[in-house]
Formats: structure tokens, C-alpha cells, sequence
């Protein structure tokens, strides 16, 4: 079978290590270039997927990705943020993002936690759903519902969506939606926090290193044999 790393048809890589628990990944298609930066060592067992909105970009939501990649790598964990080489297209970034997943799968990855904002809470549900058990938690903040029509098929992975009464690009009954879809979830709702979560950086952080490390810690043994398929629609598109 096709790997989603394989089916990306990378013409070269480069790398380099930006600080001693940092390292800056490139990778060349001919569809663009996919980036990835790298908190924590590659052999790490439990690795959080960040998961960037429509316009690409490494901060996240209250600037929350790199302070949880740091705290992470601190723990023996990686983080690994997904630079979408086309980041309006879900099915391209949803590649990239199962791409990124399965380099950190053979370098040692066991575990995983898919955490998306915006437009990345799809990625990050439609990641959980191919990865299958070895996706551990999927975390979304201020997520569209457009993508998460699968979201049904998440159970019985733990899922939390925070979403802000402020948000003038999404309104939080986007995240009630997934919510809806998926029967289950923990959902936070934060009255004055807009789309970016600009003024609840440590709220935020606070919150989703907590869901991170329960996660991890209540997850079994996954099997390893991720249920992604490059030629499929649902998948990878």
C-alpha cells in the first residue's frame, strides 16, 4: 500500500536544527512545499500533531503551538507543526498532515493527539478518523463543521472542541455542530475569546496540555497499521 509520505512523490528534503529541541523540515513536491517544524527528538513515542487554519502559519490560536511544542519536548514528547503546502485545500492539507504523521510513525511515533484550529479542526478530525487507534485525543479550537462529517466515526477517541463567543469568522455553533455529529465531546465554551483566542494564550495552553497528557496517559497500546488510504476520497483525496 501506498504511504501517505510516499504519495506526496517528495522530489528532496533539507533540514535544519533552528535550537536543540527545534528543527525546521522541507519538503519538495511538485505540488509545493510542505514545512514542518519539529519539537522533541524524531523517536519520540507520543507525538501532537498542530494543525494550522486557512492561511497556513506555525503560531496557532493565542500564539499556544510553539509554548506547547517547547513544553512537550521538555516532557520527552514531540510536537510537530504542519505548514500546509496548499493550505485552502482539505484534501491536500489532510494529506500533509497524514504525510507528517507517518514520518514520525517510522522514526518511532506511537501515540498521537491531532490538535487543528479553524480550518485545521477538519484536518484535525478527518487525521484522527485515517490514523485510527493510534490517534490517542483530537482537539479542535474555534473549528469550521464543513470536513467534519465524519466526525461520528471518532468514538470512542477523546475529543475536545473550544470555541470563543466572540468569533466573528466562525461562530461557535460550528463546534456544537461537531459536537452534534459526533455524539460525544467535551466542549468549552470561552464567552470573550475571539477566533485567534488573542488575549487567552495561557487559558488555552492550560487547557490543551491538560487534555494532552490525560489522553496520553489513558491510551492503550495502539495498533500500528493506520487505516489511510492515498487513493481514497474520505482519506486523502
Amino acid at each position: 500500500m501506498t504511504t501517505p509520505l510516499d504519495a506526496l512523490q517528495a522530489l528532496g528534503t533539507a533540514d535544519q536544527r533552528l535550537a536543540p529541541d527545534l528543527e525546521l523540515i522541507e519538503i519538495y513536491t511538485m505540488g509545493g512545499m510542505l514545512k514542518l517544524l519539529w519539537h522533541g527528538t524524531r523517536d519520540a513515542d507520543e507525538v501532537v500533531m498542530l494543525l494550522g487554519g486557512a492561511m497556513g502559519g506555525f503560531l496557532g490560536p493565542g500564539k499556544v503551538y510553539h509554548r506547547l511544542g517547547q513544553h512537550l519536548a521538555a516532557q520527552g514528547r514531540a510536537a510537530v507543526h504542519v505548514d500546509y503546502r496548499r493550505p485552502d485545500k482539505l484534501d491536500q492539507s489532510l494529506l500533509d498532515a497524514a504525510a507528517a504523521t507517518d514520518l514520525a510513525m517510522r522514526q518511532g511515533g506511537r501515540k498521537f493527539v491531532a490538535l487543528g484550529h479553524s480550518f485545521g479542526g477538519a484536518v484535525a478530525v478527518q487525521l484522527a478518523v485515517a490514523v485510527g487507534a493510534a490517534c490517542e485525543g483530537v482537539a479542535t479550537v474555534a473549528t469550521q463543521s464543513a470536513g467534519c462529517e465524519i466526525a461520528e466515526q471518532l468514538h470512542p477517541t477523546p475529543l475536545l472542541l473550544i470555541h470563543g463567543g466572540e468569533d466573528v469568522i466562525l461562530p461557535a455553533a460550528s463546534s456544537e455542530m461537531v459536537r452534534m455529529i459526533a455524539g460525544y465531546g467535551d466542549y468549552d465554551f470561552v464567552p470573550d475569546a475571539d477566533h485567534n483566542f488573542t488575549h487567552h494564550g495561557t487559558s488555552l495552553f492550560e487547557r490543551l496540555s491538560a487534555f494532552i497528557d490525560t489522553s496520553f496517559a489513558s491510551a492503550p497500546e495502539p495498533d500500528l497499521t493506520p487505516d489511510i488510504d492515498p487513493d481514497s476520497e474520505t482519506d486523502l483525496s
